[in-house]
């Protein structure tokens, strides 16, 4: 016997029917002798709709009321879908994250969890019982209702699981696991068995949106396995598992292939070469709360520095009124932005173990005449910046000069 969490999505919640079939599905895996803790998120468009008569009442409502007011979405769904399992005979609880004392610190809105206290779901599973517990939320010492940020039941899921130090954490979504890439732009892409703790943090913060970052992140750090399945198909199979790395591993010289639709570039040309220049240039887009991405600077024989970046697309405005004001002060040549810019990105942990990949990946968009604007590498990633318009043929190019549609093995690397 195992015991199991469970996550499903708003999609996989959207409505009385899908709920149904959600409580089919739990109850196929009770009778196959596992304990469930099922962790579920508001149904499909509910949030917003909240968020949406906020906004009709104040243009700026108080945090706290706000996780107030989202909160109760998932509320709706936990009552709902425990009522569905106990008209098909099978005892189940629902918790909020009040019950369950999931507290967090008081950021609302992007509140951390810090402790689980687990004793009654615990006593109330060994009686037999299946645990619905509302995700996205919890409560500060204070017993204000916190919630985790969008796509928080994830991080809710995981760390139940690592609290509960269950078998696996199953995350329930509309697609049936990790791909190499997005299969709406490689229709060749191919699921992906497994994939390692590591390879899907960089995978999620590079543009997949499978899984939330911060869910990765806890399940990484308490060695939680992780498995994505879907929820819309009737044989599941066995979806994506996400764990350690293992030596099979290092087969795979690249997992997948991210792309980041949401970029975009600025460049500030012939500003002073001297030691704190780039910390003056960044400086006003920093204290904006202007997220920087990648960063490429060259330093001319004139003695002057062309320093380039990229920000996050709907600061783009904000970032190039900064920058531009910031050239003035700094005496620079010129100022220009594009916000037409994708980011590619390989991933895999095989990157360790094997040459070549930069070199590969270059060739073969050069042979596609697809020019690099900026390039960014880690361990396990190499990024490029290019034109928008390539992106599907970029993704498209690289999945099949590295093998993704097969194995992800490389034979002429």
């Amino acid at each position: 016997m195992a015991l199991i969490v469970q996550k499903y999505g708003g999609t996989s919640v959207g409505s009385v029917e899908r709920i149904q079939a959600v409580a089919d599905r739990i109850i196929k895996n009770r009778e196959n002798g596992h304990q469930i803790v099922v962790v579920v998120s508001a149904m499909s468009g509910e949030t917003n709709k909240l968020i949406g008569l906020a906004n009709e009442i104040n243009e700026r409502p108080a945090a706290r009321e706000m996780d107030v007011l989202v909160s109760t979405g998932e509320q709706v769904t936990i009552a709902l879908l425990s009522m569905a399992l106990h008209a098909k005979g099978i005892p189940a609880k629902s918790y909020t994250g009040t019950q369950i004392k999931m507290l967090t610190d008081n950021a609302h809105g992007k509140a951390r969890i810090m402790d689980i206290q687990c004793s009654n779901m615990q006593k109330d599973l060994e009686e037999g019982n299946v645990i619905v517990v509302a995700g996205f939320q919890g409560v500060d010492e204070c017993g204000n209702i916190t919630t985790l940020g969008r796509g928080g039941s994830d991080t809710t899921a995981v760390a139940m699981a690592a609290a509960l130090k269950a078998d696996e954490c199953q995350i329930y979504t509309d697609v049936d696991g990790v791909y190499t890439t997005d299969p709406r732009i490689e229709p060749k892409a191919r699921r992906l068995e497994r994939i390692t703790f590591e390879e899907m943090l960089e995978m999620a913060s590079l543009g997949s949106k499978v899984l939330q970052i911060r869910s990765v992140e806890f399940a990484g750090k308490y060695n939680v396995p992780l498995r994505v399945l879907s929820s819309f198909e009737e044989s599941e199979g066995a979806g994506t598992l996400i764990t350690t790395e293992e030596n099979e591993m290092e087969q795979a010289v690249i997992s997948g292939i991210a792309f980041n639709k949401d970029e975009a570039q600025l460049t500030i040309s012939g500003v002073p070469d001297k030691p704190g220049v780039a910390s003056d240039i960044l400086g006003s887009v920093t204290e904006a709360n202007i997220e920087v991405d990648m960063i490429v600077q060259n330093v001319g024989e004139d003695g002057t520095t062309d320093f380039t970046f990229t920000v996050h697309r709907n600061d783009y405005d904000t970032a190039l009124e900064l920058l531009t004001r910031t050239g003035e002060t700094l005496g620079a040549k010129n100022v220009r932005g594009d916000n037409s810019i994708v980011k590619i990105s390989l991933v895999g942990v095989g990157m360790r173990s094997h040459a070549g990949i930069a070199s590969t990946m270059f060739a073969a968009l050069a042979k596609e005449g697809i020019n690099i604007l900026m390039i960014s590498t880690s361990e396990i990633k190499i990024s490029v910046v290019v034109a928008e318009k390539y992106l599907e043929l970029g993704v498209r190019t690289l999945h099949s000069a590295f093998g993704l549609e097969n194995d992800g093995n490389l034979v002429n690397l």
